[in-house]
Parts: C-alpha cells; sequence; structure tokens
C-alpha cells in the first residue's frame, strides 16, 4: 500500500481551508461596510470584490469537490483491494489447509495399506508357519507309526510268540483304520 506524502496532505487540505477563507471574506465584504470596520474603507469597490471572490469560492469549491470525490474513491478502491487481498490470503490458506488435510489423509491411507500389507504378509507367514509344523507333525506321526510297525516286525520275527503277533495283528488293525 502507498502512503501519502506531507504534501499530499497539506495539498488536499489546502482547497478546503481555502474555501472557508473565500467564504468568510466573501460574507465580510457583503455584509460589513466602514462603519462596521474602517479597514474596508482602503478597499475601492467592496461589491466588485464579493463578486470576483464568489466566483473564486465556487471554483474552490469545485476543486474541493474533485479532491473529495477522488479521496473517496481511493479509499473505496484501496478498501476493495485489501477485501480482495484478505479474501484471497484465506483462500490461499483454506487451499493449503486443504492440501495439508489431504496430504495427511493420503499418509494415513497409505499407513493403512502398509500396515494391511503387513498383516496380511504376516498372516500368510503364520499360515505357511502352521503348515510347515502340521507337515512336520504329520511326518513326525508317520515316521512314529512306521518305527512301531517296524518294531513290532521284528519282535515277531525274534520272537514269534503269540503276544508278538497279537500286538502285530492290533496295530495291523489300527493301520486299516486310521490309516494315512
Amino acid at each position: 500500500m502507498k502512503t501519502s506524502s506531507p504534501w499530499q496532505n497539506f495539498l488536499a487540505l489546502l482547497p478546503g481551508t481555502l474555501l472557508t477563507l473565500l467564504t468568510i471574506t466573501v460574507a465580510f465584504l457583503r455584509f460589513y461596510d466602514e462603519q462596521d470596520f474602517t479597514i474596508l474603507g482602503q478597499i475601492r469597490e467592496p461589491r466588485l470584490w464579493s463578486n470576483r471572490l464568489t466566483v473564486a469560492a465556487l471554483l474552490v469549491a469545485v476543486v474541493n469537490f474533485s479532491v473529495e470525490w477522488n479521496r473517496r474513491n481511493r479509499e473505496t478502491n484501496r478498501l476493495a483491494e485489501d477485501d480482495q487481498r484478505r479474501g484471497d490470503e484465506e483462500r490461499r490458506r483454506r487451499e493449503e489447509a486443504t492440501r495439508t488435510e489431504n496430504e495427511r489423509v493420503e499418509r494415513r491411507q497409505g499407513e493403512i495399506q502398509r500396515d494391511r500389507a503387513a498383516a496380511e504378509e504376516r498372516e500368510r507367514a503364520n499360515r505357511e508357519r502352521n503348515r510347515a509344523a502340521e507337515e512336520r507333525e504329520r511326518a513326525a506321526r508317520r515316521t512314529r507309526i512306521q518305527n512301531r510297525g517296524t518294531i513290532l516286525q521284528i519282535r515277531y520275527q525274534v520272537e514269534p510268540n503269540e503276544a508278538n503277533g497279537q500286538a502285530l495283528r492290533n496295530f495291523l488293525a489300527f493301520l486299516e483304520e486310521y490309516g494315512e
């Protein structure tokens, strides 16, 4: 915003002040005579001077009106520019706030997606570990069953008695019923 200089301020006051002085002088010349003020005796044709000063006062009044009109227009323009600037600043602040909020939401969504992906990866890894553990458990169970069957066969071959034969038959029945 441009600041006015002291000369501009002085010149802005000049028409109004000059108009006041001219109006007082016109009134002085019109309404008083030598009896009231002796100084009026030194002025020849006070009525003519009163008319001239009236014309000058009218011209100064027009100049004063123009100066005031211009000042008010400048003030109106300055206020409009200030409103426009404030509106622009407010719009920029809102846009910045919206952009910041959008970035925050996008970051949060990215974090949520990464968390979901990480959770899915952990879940998949847990399923794989569980499957592997179940597979190891099944393999261990099969191995124990095979070892038991091998032991029972060896016992029966070493001692072919009724107890070892019955144990081998029970094992075969178990395999037929629950066989893997």
